[in-house]
């Protein structure tokens, strides 16, 4: 039974959120979500005045990806200054997703969801194709799956979109 396949593989390095663990962590060690905004915390780490944000992730992961650029460091003026605007497409098989195990079992949800991370794209041999520095970072704001199999007698699903955006900058309040 074939599910179709990628065209033109690379590899995509995500940096999945462990919601589960920032959800316990109390907002005042700086880790947390914030209880009223279900954002992560911003805490001052430097003594500068501005709060950075501090993520807990899973391991890194390397996903099979077909990448499909849509705007990358696009230029956008304001008062302030600049602040490139950046969106990538990535297609992933839900193959590929099931055997990393980012596929939850009883309901056949990709565990890849908005808020996660692209570090970095890299080839099929490893080398490194282009990395994602956070801030400002590439995040994850939706996944869903687009491909629903080629097969039509057995039509299985077989392609999830991802789209990774830019966060804009601001200054954050600190606690």
């Amino acid at each position: 039974m074939t599910r179709g396949r990628l065209i033109q593989v690379f590899m995509a390095e995500v940096h999945r959120l462990d919601r589960a663990l920032m959800m316990v962590a109390p907002p005042e060690s700086g880790v947390g979500f914030d209880p009223d905004f279900h954002e992560p915390v911003l805490a001052d780490r430097d003594d500068d005045g501005i709060g950075e944000r501090r993520r807990l992730e899973h391991p890194a992961v390397r996903i099979p990806c077909q990448v499909e650029p849509k705007t990358l460091d696009e230029l956008q003026m304001h008062t302030a200054g600049n602040s490139p605007r950046s969106k990538l497409q990535l297609v992933m098989h839900f193959r590929d997703l099931e055997r990393l195990g980012l596929v939850e079992p009883s309901t056949g949800v990709a565990w890849i969801a908005p808020g996660d991370r692209l570090g970095a794209l890299y080839t099929r041999a490893g080398e490194l194709v282009q990395r994602f520095v956070d801030p400002p970072g590439l995040f994850v704001t939706e996944a869903r799956p687009i491909g629903w199999g080629l097969n039509a007698a057995r039509p299985r699903r077989n392609l999830l979109l991802v789209i990774f955006e830019d966060r804009q900058q601001a200054v954050g309040r600190t606690r």
